[in-house]
């Protein structure tokens, strides 16, 4: 949440791009010095795109092999995330203030070795450990990546068509994530879905050495270490409190501590704000219903759209029974989705405001979820795809309009803060939705299992079935009532889907709340239309 320095890398580039800019974008000359760099930093780019994604299809397989327990496997993406986002825009500033180059590198060697020591990991605390250092070796390689990115072109025509490459590199890297993640779980095993890593960094490091040049922000903004230690301390703590609340029980004293714990740090955080003299967070950009919207649409995304690339693997194997790579290939209507809506996006945003594009997206966003729910229940395939389709498009209309509008809202000599915000918005909608999510699903599942093996009689296997079954390590769990056989596993998978068809009403609930959010705002933004500064920060911002 830190304001990032003209020239940073949080200044510009969205996640994906409209197709109608990719003609514009292969008119680069990638033979250039500029070109060289473009290339560099979007290798680094994809390959935490990359990770973050192939990680959601490994891991039912994870779960299996370490023995881990549903909890430990949310902590496996969990904690890559929650340090990621809550170091991103401090190594931005890192590396305008020592030099991006510099950091880069140290970043790619970060990335490598926790890649190896999650490759290696014996057990799922090492892993889940392990992943969370690799989340800052993420933060410390695509932050200066999309920095030298920036820095390298300075014509706005090129530099909007450098982007528009980016854009197109990531959704190709988004695409094929889970495809080279079943691919490479079936054939290899899960550790070489981390090892793969190593000879890629070594490739990117040697990339990076000969072809980047150094550069620094004459004019770095200071850090605001209090702000950073106070906001990641408050988001670790809930999400903490989320992760082991259905396992141990909400009422339990570790559960209710580590959420108050986190609210009253949450409290502190945003009043230590007020005071600093260098804040995070410019709380006087919230008195804009408009920009508040905005922030709100970005969060819905992240927490009921953007977070199902982690969330539908774990549907697919242990409600529908897929395998890895049978899961990658379902995912492609999802994926597709996300990469081509943008574009659809771009000739509507033409027609309709900001506001009503936000709305727009996060009511496809909720009916996606709805068909999920009837994908959930029925077990059929063909809603299964339909609803992966529609979620996956409202994904991709929300993507590059959330980004536009909360820019959109603030003065020009604001936009590095506003853009601060709204990545720090995303990150943590991911990190909300993937645990709160995820304990929606825990909860309900659980106690489904739990009726239903009272009603087997099996009540003395029924903690340990009920610990595997929720891993996703259904051959073990089934081991355990072998009077029962397939009858279990069938158990296990209809609780599931019974703690998905939950989740994806939780995930509708927010994107339509959201949605009413948006259109209050314009209702709230329209009333002072007199003045005519009032009525253009409602428009779509300039470029949509």
């Amino acid at each position: 949440m830190i304001e990032a320095n003209h020239g940073s890398c949080f200044n510009e580039g969205p996640f994906l791009l409209p197709f109608s800019l990719y003609p514009a974008a292969m008119s680069l000359r990638l033979s250039t010095s500029a070109g060289r760099i473009l290339l560099t930093g979007s290798f680094g780019c994809a390959m935490t795109v990359l990770d973050t994604n192939v990680v959601g299809i490994i891991l039912p397989t994870v779960a299996r092999d370490l023995g881990a327990s549903f909890s430990q496997i949310e902590w496996v993406v969990s904690s890559y995330v929650l340090c990621f986002a809550a170091l991103l825009l401090p190594a931005g500033a890192t590396a305008d203030r020592y030099g991006r180059r510099r950091v880069l590198l140290g970043g790619i060697a970060l990335f490598a070795l926790t890649s190896l020591a999650c490759a290696l990991a014996p057990s799922a605390q090492a892993l889940y450990g392990a992943r969370a250092l690799q989340g800052v070796g993420a933060a410390f390689l695509l932050a200066p990546a999309l920095a030298v990115i920036g820095h390298a072109f300075h014509d706005e025509d090129q530099r909007e068509r450098a982007w528009a490459l980016w854009g197109g590199i990531m959704g190709l890297t988004m695409v094929l994530a889970p495809l080279i993640g079943g691919v490479v779980n079936t054939l290899l095993g899960w550790r070489w879905a981390f090892a793969v890593n190593l000879p890629a960094c070594l490739l990117l490091a040697v990339a990076v050495w000969r072809h980047v040049p150094e550069s620094r922000n004459p004019l770095p903004r200071p850090l605001d270490p209090l702000g950073i230690l106070s906001s990641s301390s408050a988001v670790f703590l809930l999400t903490w409190a989320l992760i082991t609340g259905p396992e141990h029980g909400w009422t339990s004293v570790a559960c209710v501590a580590r959420g108050l714990g986190g609210a009253l740090l949450l409290v502190l955080f945003i009043a230590w704000q007020r005071r600093a003299a260098h804040p995070m967070l410019e709380l006087s950009l919230f008195r804009h219903a408009g920009f508040v919207a905005a922030v709100a649409a970005m969060f819905a995304y992240a927490a009921s759209a953007q977070v199902m690339a982690s969330l539908l693997p774990l549907f697919l194997q242990n409600a529908r029974g897929l395998s890895a790579w049978q899961t990658g290939l379902a995912m492609l209507p999802f994926a597709l989705a996300m990469l081509l809506l943008p574009q659809v996006g771009s000739r509507l945003a033409r027609w309709l405001s900001s506001p009503q594009m936000l709305a727009l997206g996060l009511g496809v966003t909720a009916l996606g979820n709805l068909l999920m729910i009837q994908a959930a229940l029925s077990g059929a395939a063909a809603w299964t795809a339909l609803g992966m389709a529609v979620l996956g498009s409202g994904g991709g209309l929300l993507n590059g309009q959330t980004q536009k509008a909360i820019m959109g809202n603030v003065p020009r000599e604001r936009a590095g803060m506003a853009s601060g915000i709204s990545t720090t918005a995303r990150f943590t909608g991911v990190l909300a939705g993937f645990a709160g999510l995820g304990a929606v699903l825990a909860d309900t599942a659980r106690h489904a299992m739990q009726n239903a093996l009272a009603a087997l009689d099996a009540s003395a296997s029924a903690a340990a079935f009920v610990e595997r079954a929720m891993a996703g390590d259904l051959a073990q769990a089934a081991a355990l009532l072998p009077q029962h056989g397939q009858a279990a596993v069938m158990l296990a998978r209809q609780a599931y889907a019974q703690g998905f068809a939950h989740a994806f009403a939780a995930a509708a609930l927010l994107a339509v709340a959201t949605a009413l959010l948006v259109l209050w705002s314009i209702r709230r933004t329209a009333r002072p239309a007199a003045r005519p500064g009032a009525a253009a920060r409602l428009r779509r911002p300039p470029g949509a």
